[in-house]
């Protein structure tokens, strides 16, 4: 479990060179990046941040960026009624990115695929892309990325008389209260849903 939190460790520094150069590293720059002499570790190094998200393969294999360096600025227009139909006049409001929107710091986030549903009644499902932000201090009511006892879970962090627990959002799921350790590793920030 070690090897996991370390590799959370290293996101930042992984991050950084992409916002820099606008690429993903080789696994050369790898070896340079975080001072390892192998380029199969390296290569483990590379599937780790593959399975979390933070690099991805392209059809030929390449590592890749998880995202391009340069994003499409898009047209913000206005509001729409999610109620009763109103009058609405297109205006333009202003242009953004989507990382502009929804990442804060960069440097120290990363994102993380969903599995399974002890959070669907907070809007998280199976197939959500969230974005996690870690040095966030987390107070009650957030959603944590936390090791339990070894184990990884995505739940509502609370501090109360009794120490920490953390509540899911699905009643068919437990309060966790931690037995032996607790390690959080980031808030989620976003939640990303593609409908199409």
């Amino acid at each position: 479990m070690r090897s996991r939190t370390k590799i959370y460790d290293r996101l930042p520094r992984l991050n950084s060179f992409i916002e820099e150069h606008g690429r993903a590293p080789t696994l050369s720059e790898l070896c340079t990046l975080f001072h390892v002499h192998s380029k199969n570790t390296a290569s483990v190094m590379a599937a780790k941040f593959v399975e979390l998200g933070a690099l991805r393969r392209s059809p030929s294999g390449r590592l890749v960026a998880p995202y391009p360096k340069t994003q499409h600025r898009l047209k913000l227009l206005g509001a729409v009624a999610a109620g009763f139909p109103s009058p609405a006049e297109e205006s333009l409001l202003d242009t953004m990115t989507l990382d502009e929107y929804l990442v804060e710091h960069p440097e120290a986030t990363f994102m993380l695929q969903v599995e399974g549903d002890s959070m669907i009644e907070a809007g998280i499902l199976p197939g959500d892309t969230i974005l996690v932000e870690r040095g966030r201090t987390p107070r009650n009511g957030d959603i944590v990325i936390a090791c339990v006892d070894g184990a990884w879970t995505m739940k509502f962090f609370y501090r109360d008389a009794q120490g920490v627990r953390l509540e899911p959002a699905n009643t068919n799921y437990s309060t966790i209260r931690p037995q032996r350790t607790l390690s959080v590793e980031g808030v989620v920030a976003s939640v990303i849903r593609k409908l199409l």
